[in-house]
């Protein structure tokens, strides 16, 4: 018998439209009490500084109305899962378009509040099928707000590793939904069932070709937290580092991801 077809996750719009505003707000709100000094510190991201950074932030929601601005593609292409693995080619163009708003835009704040009423504004013009050309292919207004969650998480973390102290909150249904987001799209990278990834207490999926489990714990088990995770699909840290670290537990003859790993840079 053919193994079961695994179900796609779903996501509820109003609950990602909530949590992305929320995200948006906790960033907005400390970017607002950044100096100047402090926005020209370095981050991780290369050659960014923290008011770069805080530019591209406005471009996560602005993203939405760019992609509205194109022509509607005529039939969905691409699923949800897709995403991840295909914004790496935009990398340089992100790169230059944040640096290029971050010296337009002197008053952050604004360019955030604008952003983020843009953003309000165009949900509540399109219906969530709206089909949008990203760079992933056509996918759903829908499924593509769910995307905003991975990059307001993910710049989250950035931002409060390059200012000291700076601790911005996480939105726990945006946490959630970027988790579980990139913990799919591991499944779909490394499909099979001889790995657990637990991420609690948000995902838990199986992956990796090899033998398969009928009942109980599986043969080869991962687990980390959510944070420590989404650091691992992005590359903000490596899998050798994480373990010399203990930031994430490995049991099990296929418990190496390392080879699956980032999923997204």
């Amino acid at each position: 018998m053919p193994p079961a077809k695994k179900r796609t996750r779903s996501y509820d719009p109003a609950k990602i439209r909530a949590a992305v505003l929320a995200q948006f707000g906790n960033i907005r709100a400390a970017v607002a009490t950044l100096t100047p000094e402090q926005l020209a510190l370095p981050t991780r991201l290369g050659d960014w500084s923290v008011r770069d950074l805080a530019a591209h932030c406005a471009m996560a929601l602005d993203a939405v109305d760019r992609l509205l601005g194109e022509p509607e593609p005529a039939a969905q292409d691409a699923r949800l899962l897709d995403w991840p693995f295909a914004i790496a080619a935009d990398a340089p163009a992100i790169a230059d378009t944040a640096r290029r708003l971050a010296e337009e835009h002197q008053d952050l704040d604004a360019h955030l509040t604008g952003a983020e009423h843009r953003f309000t504004a165009n949900l509540d013009a399109h219906p969530a099928g709206r089909l949008l050309p990203t760079s992933a292919g056509a996918l759903p207004l829908a499924d593509y707000v769910v995307t905003r969650t991975v990059e307001l998480v993910v710049h989250t973390d950035d931002l409060d590793a390059a200012v000291p102290g700076l601790d911005i909150g996480y939105d726990r249904q945006a946490l959630a939904a970027c988790t579980r987001l990139l913990a799919d799209a591991l499944a779909a990278k490394a499909p099979g069932g001889s790995t657990e990834v637990r991420v609690p207490p948000y995902a838990v999926v199986q992956c990796v070709a090899g033998p398969r489990h009928t009942r109980g714990t599986p043969p080869s088990v991962v687990e980390t937290d959510p944070l420590t995770w989404i650091r691992l699909a992005t590359g903000r840290l490596t899998w050798q580092q994480a373990l010399q670290d203990a930031e994430v537990s490995a049991s099990g003859e296929r418990a190496d991801l390392s080879a699956y790993l980032p999923l997204m840079t």
